[in-house]
């Protein structure tokens, strides 16, 4: 979904200092979701030139508490890997942990270039977009690049849509990284935590292209501590 190009008239709605409003909010919600406990499942499947399901590769992870009350992962049973054309590289699992479900915090702002999209009303409710890219990418970082769509009422970010960069080329090896959308709700009637990103897109690979499709979700939030859980179903 592509967000209107800004105009005159459009920029100068945006809010002064719009960028770092989101970002201060985003650190809020950054904070709230480092005490939270949640299941992440990813699935990454790929696909023949019919559209036919090739291999596939399945994982679930909780990140939870320890005794001690140090948050960290586990896996849950034995990944599910029979992927033959795709190999999953650490650069795809460190976005699946870090980038698809982006928060544009304050410390990484001065990471992007920002620039205001323009307006788009969606489900009835209004929201700004903004474009960010980064400002220079140095060796082993992994960035954002794309759209952010901003709530209004409370500057949180309730959807991203880009991918993550760089592509990685060298004359004997190709890494590439599909554009994807995050899907944000509420949790606890309070901050936006990302409860879904999918992925469907054509990878160029210099042997042929090669079909993707990606989908991780959330759930399961519960703050650490407390009795309430909050659950996403999937979508169909």
């Amino acid at each position: 979904m592509a967000a209107p190009a800004a105009d005159e008239r459009g920029a100068d709605q945006a809010p002064a200092h719009l960028a770092r409003k989101v970002a201060a909010q985003e650190t809020a919600a950054s904070g709230a979701r480092d005490h939270y406990t949640y299941r992440q499942t990813a699935e990454v499947d790929e696909m023949d030139s019919r559209g036919a399901m090739g291999g596939e590769y399945r994982e679930v992870r909780d990140i939870i508490f320890s005794p001690e009350q140090a948050r960290s992962e586990q896996v849950i049973g034995k990944p599910l890997n029979t992927l033959h054309r795709l190999i999953l590289t650490p650069e795809d699992f460190r976005d699946i942990r870090e980038i698809q479900p982006f928060l544009l915090t304050t410390d990484q702002l001065f990471l992007y270039d920002t620039k205001f999209q323009g307006e788009e009303k969606i489900g009835g409710i209004d929201y700004w977009v903004l474009h960010i890219a980064p400002r220079q990418i140095l060796s082993g970082q992994r960035l954002f690049e794309g759209l952010l769509w901003i709530d209004k009422t409370d500057y949180s970010i309730v959807r991203s849509e880009g991918r993550a960069v760089p592509q990685i080329r060298t004359m004997k090896s190709e890494n590439l990284f599909p554009v994807f959308t995050t899907i944000r709700e509420k949790v606890d009637g309070q901050h936006w935590f990302p409860v879904e990103t999918y992925a469907d897109d054509t990878l160029p690979f210099r042997n042929g292209p090669q079909r993707i499709r990606l989908i991780i979700r959330y759930d399961n939030y519960k703050r650490f501590g407390a009795d309430s859980t909050i659950t996403f179903k999937p979508k169909p």
